[in-house]
């Protein structure tokens, strides 16, 4: 038999006031927070409750529905490199979140499972219902009011939220930790040490079509180069600036992506073309990526209507 559920995390300014929860159904689901804490932080705990939650049944697989590629990439990918070089990383650098990693690795010992990444906010019901209540979470904590934490699994009750505060002191040291935290998604070493640089690129591209990525000032600031710039397909030419002013009070799209073409054109320099489709028709996209230090930014992008053939 499998356990399917979905784990999702939320934060409220990214850090700010923060939630997590899973979802089987109606009847197995659980929920928590923090004060201040990471989105990072919020999918991480997410996982580790539910693994915590499940070990009554550790003979069944877990099959886990996560809408985070630096959740599943940590646990099937880089944990274990890591645990090698002393919970490093290969700079030496330490290892952000360690001791939610660290619990991680414990609590999936021994257990069968499997990842599935899918899209956050596109109404997968799985994902949509653990989202939910991971904000409700992390909106209760931000109004001070009482957190819904659900039933749980066959009676286990959810993990108290005083535990998770342990996981962000750290967090809430001061803003520069926090604001690493989030950064760390995009460092560079991590993202290649599977894959290669193109398909790392297409992963960040498909990022930025994420509401949760464009409604957070901390991430975009992260994947934008100092001096990107856009051309529309409205032919409007925009700045840095006014693209993060422009995605703070509308971040929500609803376009797709397909990937065209992806070129090396040189040494840390990657031009990606694909293809988008929204209610407003389709479009070919092209962006200009660089390696900037140990991260991927996006230098320049532009989209045009698709002529219909």
């Amino acid at each position: 038999m499998t356990i399917t559920a979905a784990a999702d995390g939320s934060a409220l300014g990214n850090p700010g006031p923060a939630g997590w929860a899973w979802y089987v159904d109606d009847d197995h689901w659980a929920a928590g927070g923090w004060p201040r804490g990471t989105n990072n932080q919020g999918e991480l705990m997410a996982v580790l409750d539910l693994f915590t939650a499940t070990a009554v049944d550790s003979d069944q697989e877990l099959h886990v529905l996560c809408d985070s590629q630096y959740v599943i990439n940590t646990i099937t990918k880089w944990m274990p490199g890591w645990k090698r070089k002393g919970w490093r990383k290969a700079d030496g650098s330490p290892v952000l979140n360690l001791e939610l990693i660290k619990d991680l690795d414990t609590a999936i010992m021994g257990r069968r499972f499997r990842f599935e990444w899918v899209k956050g906010h596109a109404g997968h019901e799985l994902n949509e219902a653990a989202d939910q209540r991971a904000r409700a979470a992390a909106l209760a904590y931000q109004n001070s009011s009482a957190v819904p934490s659900g039933p749980g699994w066959r009676g286990q009750v959810a993990r108290d939220s005083d535990k998770t505060a342990d996981y962000t002191t750290a967090a809430s040291a001061d803003d520069a930790t926090t604001v690493s935290a989030t950064a760390a998604l995009f460092d560079f070493e991590e993202l290649t040490t599977e894959l290669t640089d193109a398909a790392n690129v297409e992963l960040l591209e498909r990022r930025l079509l994420d509401p949760l990525t464009r409604a957070d000032p901390a991430e975009l600031a992260t994947l934008l180069h100092p001096q990107f710039e856009e051309i529309g397909a409205s032919g409007r030419r925009f700045d840095r600036e006014t693209i993060l002013q422009l995605l703070e009070t509308n971040p929500v799209t609803d376009d797709t992506f397909e990937a065209v073409t992806t070129d090396v054109i040189a040494d840390g320099v990657i031009l990606l073309t694909y293809r988008s489709a929204s209610a407003e028709g389709e479009r070919l996209r092209s962006s200009l990526w660089l390696r900037d230090g140990n991260r991927w930014r996006l230098r320049f992008h532009q989209g045009t209507p698709e002529a219909l053939s």
